[in-house]
């Protein structure tokens, strides 16, 4: 491949789009409450966004026209820029992964989006956005090769078959939008997008005339409710149906290959020596039915790139199913349920921290929506139930060369660092922990979408001193 090739032109489409995204939400802004004076200044306005969209197309055009790429004598090369050219050459030997993606425009053309890391790199270097599927996997089997070539770690694997294979059913998946919050995210956000249009829509005309209605018939209301959501939750299934549709993950000798979606395909390669960390979450839902999350955190992408940031090892399991799970994909890694807690005395701190926050709350509502603000005061027992559930599960254990701590924000998180792997523990304690003898402790780890934090507050202090010295003892 010596002859320098452009992507697909759907890459100005896609070039385009990605610019209205960027800009939409001003837009949207400015046509909203910018004012009635638009019939005044329209043309002014109208030859102002005319050329706006003049220079979007013709930059897009511009850099997809200066955009060219190749392979040669063992390196991809690129070169780019509008203005200023910009030449990029990239050894096989130094390619972390190759990711291949297919989002909506793509499949449209029957193209791929080709995504390039390299050894150390927290982002992708490269980005082909449209080209060939056949030329994608082509680039990608070149790559694979020469790397081979390269690196004798690679040579060694190269020939290895895959091991171990799961897939995430679509009965799964449904459990999975039953249980996962989204119906309550897909409110949130419904309601605060509705609420940005209370002076464009009369809400006031709209209801007064249903209040009669509504004050009669309790059923009508009740109708209503399970009806919006029936609709949120099958938005929020939709949703997951259609990101994590076919889910599949293979292990390769030394690499984890994630592949997954029905609207937007993905397949993601993660060398399991990246791999800083293990993360199972349980929400308050899937923790009665002993089901959780599982998530790799990956020295790999970026905090831009969401997508690739943080990576879904397993979106639902049984949790008695964990533990066999991890030692076939990723080896060396050990759940543990049982584990060292918290001593009583530190449950009044964990009371004081959510109880705090709740009080002021209740004194605004009372103070400000009264007689109405009183029913805030609910919000006692559930601080308190609150504090009970975090304090009662946090805790941690050491098995070897592992590490794993476990607490709770909403989710009851549990984080598996290698020893290796970790890049600091922070020891700390305030004058109140003094008097108790406790301290806190937290973990950090290397992620493409910024440091992974494990914690653990008010733990007995001199346990906050066996975890430090486990970590120093490496030197």
């Amino acid at each position: 491949m010596y002859n320098p090739k452009r992507l697909h032109p759907a890459a100005i489409l896609l070039m385009i789009l990605k610019i209205v995204k960027d800009a939409i939400f001003p837009l949207v802004l400015i046509f909203l409450f910018g004012g009635n004076n638009f019939g005044e200044k329209s043309f002014l306005l109208y030859l102002g966004f005319g050329l706006v969209i003049l220079f979007v197309i013709g930059s897009a055009v511009l850099t997809w026209f200066r955009f060219t790429y190749w392979i040669e004598n063992g390196e991809l090369r690129i070169e780019s820029g509008l203005f200023v050219k910009k030449k990029q050459y990239i050894r096989f030997e130094r390619i972390h992964s190759v990711n291949i993606s297919e989002g909506l425009v793509q499949r449209l053309f029957g193209l791929a989006k080709l995504q390039i890391e390299t050894a150390g790199g927290e982002q992708a270097d490269v980005e082909l956005a449209a080209i060939n599927k056949k030329e994608a996997e082509r680039i990608q089997l070149i790559l694979a090769e020469g790397k081979r070539e390269k690196t004798p770690e690679a040579a060694e694997s190269a020939d290895v078959r895959t091991e171990s294979i799961f897939q995430q059913t679509f009965p799964q998946l449904f459990l999975m939008a039953a249980t996962s919050g989204g119906v309550g995210v897909v409110f949130s956000t419904s309601a605060a997008f509705i609420s940005q249009f209370d002076e464009i829509i009369p809400f006031d005309k709209v209801f007064s005339g249903f209040e009669h209605v509504l004050e009669a018939s309790l059923i009508f209301i009740t109708i209503l409710v399970v009806s919006a959501f029936i609709v949120a939750y099958l938005i929020a299934t939709i949703g997951i149906v259609l990101k994590y549709g076919h889910f599949t993950l293979k292990k390769k000798g030394e690499e984890l290959i994630i592949s997954r979606g029905l609207l937007e395909k993905r397949q993601i390669t993660i060398p399991t020596k990246k791999i800083q960390a293990i993360r199972i979450s349980e929400n308050l839902l899937r923790q009665p039915l002993g089901l959780a999350s599982v998530y790799i955190e990956y020295a790999g992408g970026s905090a831009k790139d969401s997508e690739n940031a943080k990576i879904m090892l397993f979106p639902l399991i049984k949790k008695k199913d964990l533990q066999g799970l991890l030692e076939s994909f990723v080896p060396g890694y050990q759940y543990e349920a049982d584990m060292q807690g918290l001593p009583k005395r530190a449950f009044s701190r964990y009371l004081f921290r959510h109880s705090f926050l709740a009080v002021i709350v209740i004194a605004a509502c009372i103070w400000l929506f009264r007689p109405w603000g009183f029913l805030s005061l609910v919000l006692v027992p559930l601080s308190c139930l609150w504090a009970y559930l975090s304090f009662r599960e946090a805790g941690w254990i050491i098995s070897g060369n592992q590490l794993q701590v476990r607490f709770r924000i909403i989710s009851k998180q549990s984080y598996l660092f290698h020893k290796n792997r970790i890049q600091a523990i922070t020891y700390s304690t305030n004058w109140f922990q003094l008097r108790k003898s406790l301290a806190s402790i937290f973990i950090t780890a290397k992620s493409g979408a910024g440091p992974t934090i494990g914690r653990i507050k008010d733990l007995e202090k001199q346990d906050a001193s066996t975890i430090t010295r486990w970590l120093a003892s490496r030197y």
